[in-house]
This record gives C-alpha cells, structure tokens and sequence, in this order.
C-alpha cells in the first residue's frame, strides 16, 4: 500500500477526523487547546491529585514499619518474606507517584504545582532508599547454605512462598562477594555525590556555559549554533553550511578541549574507583556484572564490527559518488542522499501504517497495540512547556504511557512504533511478571522498540513499488544500522582502550585521546573519508560516556531486534510466539538467556553478522536502484 502524504493544511483543525499534528510554523497551542482524545489520561494512575497525596501519606507511614526490620531478616524465612513484601508495596506505591508527578509535569514544565510535586517525590526516593539500604546487607550476611534454605521450594511453609523473589535472591548470592561491609557501603554512597561531579560539571559546561558562534543558514541569514542545532545544519544539502557548523561546533570544543579532558578524566577516577572497591578486576567487568553479561558479549561485538568494516568503508565511496564530491569530509556524512519524499503524514495515517506494519505479531499483541493507541495512553502533540523529545514510561498496574511530539514526519511514525514496542514490552510484563521481576534491563529494554521499527521499515520496503521511495527507505535503513551499530560500536572501542589506559596508568589527556579518537574514525570510515583534524574533538561531547560502558548496548538490541524482526516476518508463527515469550518473561532471568527465548543468542558473534549482512544487501539494492536513475537521466 502506498500511502497519501498530502499537502498539510496551513492551520491544522483539530475537528479533522485525519489531523495532522505538527506546529512546525506559526504559535505552539496551551495545553488547553489540545482536545482531550490527543492526551494521554494519567487519571488512570489518580483521579485527583488528592489520591496522589494520600498515597504520599502511606509510604511515608511505611517507613517506621521497614525500618523496625533492621537486624531480624537472619532469624527466619518469614522475616525475610515479610520484609521483601512490605518493601515492594512501599516501591509500587513510589512508582505510581513518582511516574504521576512527573509526566504531569512534563505536560507543560512551567507549571510550578507539578514541578513541586516531582520534587516531592524525588526526594521521598531518596528517602525509601535509605531507609531499605539494610536489606541486602543482611542478606548477603546470612550464611548462603541457611538462605538457600529458605528459599527452597520444598522447604518452605505454606505461607512462605519466595516464586517472587527466588531470582532476586539468588542475584544477592551471586553478587556478594562484590558486596561490602555496612560500613563500607555506607561510605561508597557517600561518595556518591562526589563521582557524579565530572558528569556534573561536563553537563554545565556544555549546556550552560558554552556559547557557539553564528553561521550562515541556506538562506544566508546569520543564526545562533547550539548543541541542539548542530544535526540540523550538519544535515543540510548546503555543503558550506554543514561545513561551517561543523567548525563552529568543534572550534569551541577545541577552546575547552583541556576542561573536558579534566571532566573525561575525572569519570574515568571514579569508575577505577568503583571497579576496585568492589573487586573487579576491570571497569569493564564492573560495568556487565550487574546484568550478568559475559565480558566476551563485549568484545565479540568489537571484534565482529571490525572485522566486517568493507561494507561502511563501500557506502562512504557511494556517498561520495552521489554527493559528487571530490573529497569525502566529516560533515559530509549527515546530510540526504536523496530527497524525502515523505512529508505530512497525518497521525490517523500513521497509526494506519504502523497497525498494518505490525500485524505480523498476531492478533493477540495487535488487539492490545490497537487499543492502547486509542485509551489514553499517548499524549501527542506539542504544546506551550511540554517537554521535547518522546519516551515510553509508566507504572506497575497502570498501563503504560507514551510521550510524544508528533510533527508528521517518517521519523515521527518510527518514533510511534518505537516508542510503542516499549509500551508492549512493559504491557506483557506487568501482566506475565510480579513486581519484582517486570523490569528489564536496559540490555533487553531496546529490542522491542527496535523490533518495532525494523518491522515497519521492512514492510514500506516490501509495499513501496516507487523507485525514489524505496531508495529513500533504503538509505534510512543504512543510516539506522551506520548510527546504532556501526557508529555505537566505535565508541564502544574508544571507550575500552580510554578506561584501558586509564586502569595501567597510561596517558589519557584530552591530546591523546583525541589521537585514539581520529585513529577509530579513520579504520571505521575507510580510505574515501578525509579524517578533518577537528573530529578528534568528537569523544568529548558524548555524554553517554559519562555512564561508562552504556553505549554497546544500542548495537547489540539492534542486532538482536533485526533477527527478531526477520525471523516473525519469514517464520511467521512460530517466531511470534517466542518473541511473545520474551515479552512476558520481564526481568525474570537475565538479558542473554532472555533474549534465547526469542531465538536470538547474543553470547556469539551471529546476530552482529546477521546485522552486517542486512547492511550489505541494503546497500546492494540502493547501488543498483540508482545506477538505474542515473541511466534513466533521472533525478532526485
């Protein structure tokens, strides 16, 4: 099917059965101009914000009751399980306020009432934290044989079932030997405050302080570059304007350049610092130990990508043959190949596109994705304060919400069936899963809403007849997999060999990290990329890295969604039934046995393959497509 992206009307009605929600030009609408049917209802979580504080009243008044816990957890099973139910009432009923006083306020972030109210709730976090700071302590304190013991199903009364917390428990087995005395821990959260400072200071500095110049637009009018800007004129068909953005930006790094390596170096302190405390003998090992990620996960990824690097370094040479440059530069590589044809599109369509891209998962997912798109589970538009950007977030018992800002482009519609896989996620979750184990780890957290979007990019692939738009929708998924596993992967290389150095005690100025940086941008983009000296200014802006060993996780849910993908469209129903199964299975063991559930096994190199693979035959096809508009004397 080909949909109609037509004209948008200069003023969108918002009586049009077929509204286009996009205030690209002209005055953002209040809130209250946005009808109720375009707002997600958080009065499924309270009614009134009277509930919100009464529930306020009874955490609080929990407190004195956990706290009287202290020191009675090694005398019985009973203790154990009494107290582990009491804490997960307490945090349930947190998260409900935690998750309302925030989404309300990210429905227009002036509003002082909700401010005050998220504030509240982050600080009553603090205080539930500390207040069950004891328990795994105490835990881990009692002997493992004893504990074991308790836990058991044959041993346990009939009144002392642990099927909720036995994962849970035996993950506080698994990791006591990195666990330190109450003394000890005690004073590494102290410490806490003071590791968060390079990141602390790296965000005011880049955020607040630093003040970029002015460039040239297309229409040669002088504008203000900032951070938020720059990918903007970075992607611009104006080759002088992508490239006047890019040495503005880098320019002023570069005029920072020793105040960042002082923040970069001070993350770097402090995550030795966390690793050696807690006995690992690697940051890296300190990083994938909490999810149980073997170490090899890591470097298999690495060493799949690079060794597999032909393909990027043959999309760099066609993106200098199309852009018909003499030199291929690092501000080259942001800005269209080609046209976008699809512009306009209307929220019913893309609703529309995005229920008919996903119904290979089946009626029971479907009837449930069909029926959270219409039940106040998604706030829409754009208004005057709401916060920028989307997200998927949500409560245990609630269904889950979607914060949008829908503009009625491509990029919009994939944020839908992203955003929405990660709705589906926590949907299947919260309803196969107790509390205690319906979260899932940020490794798992991806795949779904990956999944969703390689689902949706593949079948406009497969219903798009239209040269121009298949060569679009195959240069998007190009640029999917360049940014989130190629790119991802570099960074993933940069940031080992950084903490590496940092670990043996070897040089890790902001120089030479700028000479790793150009060396991985070299080897990655190939002999057809001018490596401009000003990229080795790049590792400096990345805030990810101020969260060590975050990033590779993009690439690996990628590969993994990409399988996942494949497999529900070429095996049909037995495919969707595991990945259902994964779905269900929430937090309840961890991220690599999860994902075998769904047929994928990230402990081997396949899936980066299988990744690459579908790189490769993308670029093949969009080679050919366009070798036949040039025939043709065709043009975009």
């Amino acid at each position: 099917m080909t949909y109609d992206m037509g004209p948008r009307p200069a003023s969108p009605s918002f009586g049009d059965a077929d509204l286009v929600v996009a205030f690209t030009g002209g005055e953002v609408p209040p809130r209250s101009a946005i009808p109720e049917e375009f707002k997600w209802r958080l009065s499924d979580i309270y009614t009134s914000d009277a509930g919100w504080e009464e529930d306020c009243l009874r955490v609080r008044a929990a407190l004195p009751e956990l706290a009287a816990m202290r020191g009675t957890l090694g005398e019985s099973a009973a203790n154990i399980l009494r107290c582990l139910r009491l804490q997960d009432e307490i945090s349930m009923t947190l998260g409900r306020l935690y998750a309302y006083a925030h989404m309300k306020s990210h429905e227009d972030t002036s509003d002082s009432v909700y401010q005050a109210l998220s504030d509240r709730a982050t600080t009553l976090s603090v205080e539930v934290s500390a207040v069950s700071s004891f328990i795994t302590p105490e835990l881990i304190s009692i002997p493992e044989g004893t504990l074991n013991g308790f836990i058991s199903p044959e041993n346990a009364a009939p009144d002392e079932n642990f099927d909720d917390y036995r994962f849970a428990i035996r993950e506080v087995i698994r990791l006591k030997e990195h666990v330190l005395s109450d003394e000890e821990e005690s004073l590494l959260a102290k410490a806490g405050d003071m590791a968060s400072v390079p990141d602390n200071a790296f965000s005011m500095l880049t955020n607040a302080d630093m003040k970029f110049p002015t460039i040239k637009d297309e229409d040669g009018n002088d504008v203000e570059l900032t951070d938020e800007r720059y990918i903007k004129y970075i992607s611009s068909r104006n080759r002088s304007v992508r490239k006047s953005a890019f040495e503005a930006l880098y320019e002023t790094y570069g005029r920072n350049k020793n105040t960042l390596g002082a923040t970069f170096n001070g993350m770097l302190k402090a995550s030795r610092f966390y690793a050696d405390a807690r006995r690992y003998d690697s940051d890296l090992a300190s990083a994938l130990n909490g999810p149980n990620v073997p170490i090899s996960v890591y470097s298999n990824l690495v060493d799949a990508i690079e060794s597999r690097l032909a393909p990027l370094h043959r999309y760099m040479a066609l993106r200098k043959r199309v852009l018909g440059l003499d030199e291929l530069h690092m501000y080259d590589v942001y800005t269209p190949l080609v046209e976008n044809p699809y512009r306009d599109i209307s929220w019913n369509t893309a609703k529309q596109m995005v229920t008919e891209a996903l119904g290979p998962l089946g009626p029971e997912y479907m009837a449930e994705f069909v029926k959270g798109l219409g039940s106040g589970w998604i706030d829409v538009c754009s208004n005057k304060g709401k916060r920028g950007g989307a997200y998927s977030w949500g409560t245990y018992g609630v269904h889950p919400y979607i914060l949008l800002n829908y503009n009625g482009e491509l990029s919009d519609v994939m944020t839908l069936a992203h955003e929405m896989g990660h709705a589906m996620h926590s949907y299947y979750s919260m309803a196969n899963q107790p509390y205690r184990t319906s979260d899932y780890t940020i490794f798992c957290a991806e795949v779904a809403s990956t999944t969703n979007e390689e689902l949706t990019l593949d079948f406009m692939l497969r219903t798009t007849p239209e040269r121009d738009r298949r060569i679009y929708l195959l240069n998007t998924r190009l640029e999917r997999i360049r940014a989130t596993v190629y790119r991802q992967v570099m960074f993933a290389s940069f940031e080992r060999e950084a903490h590496e150095r940092g670990q043996r005690g070897e040089n890790t100025t902001s120089d030479e990290l700028g000479r790793i940086w150009s060396g991985l941008n070299a080897k990655y983009f190939g002999p057809e990329m001018v490596v401009d000296d000003l990229i080795s200014l790049e590792w400096s802006r990345i805030p990810h890295f101020y969260s060590p060993f975050y990033v590779y996780q993009y690439a690996t849910g990628y590969s993994a969604a990409a399988a996942i993908a494949g497999r529900i469209t070429t095996e049909g129903p037995p495919a969707r039934e595991r990945y259902i199964r994964f779905l269900s299975s929430g937090g309840s063991d961890y991220p690599i046995e999860l994902l075998k559930i769904a047929g994928v096994d990230m402990s081997t190199p396949g899936p980066i393959y299988d990744a690459i693979n579908l790189f490769s035959e993308t670029l093949d096809e969009m080679e050919r497509l366009l070798e036949e508009t040039a025939s043709t004397n065709e043009s975009f």
